[in-house]
């Protein structure tokens, strides 16, 4: 789909977005982005219901079209009761926005089978599963976008697993590009840098990580999740019709300096 020649080519006013892992951190700024520029948003959570309750009376209190929808993506009969729910809210979807992990911070030798099922359950297997039920119903100019992290390419403190995941996450994500092109509905990947989220608080060391992240930083200071957000929201508008199977990445240049 060639970007429309009238009105604004960045707008995402009218598109319906479903956004996973759409109540805290990261997720939550994309949600709420999208639904500030005129987009109608449903977001899924699984434990966090205070989190999706806060979400949505903010959303209301500024008149913003957000739902909120309890559904465990690693069951496929959740993922189901979780597709047919979102289809009382929308009559198609005109956006993915894959933005939930979870993942164990060990060393390798205290990982165990169980720990890696339970990672790429939903990292990798849980958005191929979504992607499969939602794409067949997406509309040419659709858009598929998947949050990765810099653990996919870069070595973390006792982040291999997840960044393992984020890695097969990537690698899917270009191959899906490739065949879902054919039908306009195109398939990125979205990589922030260091963010400060509630996920920090299950990393080792959280604090003087961070703190070295930001003297690393040649902007001098860590991107916020509004900036992520935003760099969703440009991925799924008309402008970037031309950007197929690429990452973004938005980390205030800390990877090509090679920052933590």
């Amino acid at each position: 789909m060639q970007p429309s020649s009238q009105g604004n080519p960045f707008s995402v006013q009218g598109k319906r977005v479903l956004v996973i892992g759409g109540t805290r951190g990261i997720g939550r700024a994309i949600a709420l982005q999208f639904a500030r520029a005129g987009a109608e948003v449903v977001v899924n959570f699984v434990r966090e219901q205070e989190a999706a309750e806060s979400l949505c009376v903010e959303a209301a209190r500024s008149g913003l079209q957000l739902h909120a929808v309890r559904a465990d993506v690693t069951s496929d009969k959740a993922l189901e009761q979780l597709v047919t729910e979102v289809a009382q809210h929308f009559p198609d979807i005109s956006t993915l926005v894959f933005a939930a992990a979870t993942g164990v911070h060990r060393k390798f030798e205290q990982l165990s089978s169980r720990h890696f099922d339970f990672t790429f359950a939903l990292n990798v297997r849980a958005f191929l599963a979504l992607v499969r039920l939602l794409a067949p119903k997406m509309s040419p100019g659709s858009s598929i976008i998947a949050l990765s992290s810099e653990g996919a390419e870069r070595v973390m403190p006792q982040y291999g697993l997840v960044g393992a995941s984020k890695g097969a996450l990537e690698s899917l994500c270009r191959h899906l590009a490739v065949e879902l092109a054919d039908r306009g509905v195109r398939v990125n990947i979205l990589s922030p840098g260091t963010v400060k989220t509630d996920a920090w608080n299950a990393l080792p060391d959280a604090d003087r990580r961070l703190r070295e992240a930001i003297s690393r930083s040649p902007i001098g200071r860590l991107v916020t999740v509004e900036e992520v957000a935003l760099a969703a929201q440009f991925l799924a508008c008309d402008a970037s019709a031309g950007v197929i199977g690429h990452t973004l990445v938005v980390d205030g240049g800390a990877r090509i300096v090679g920052s933590a």
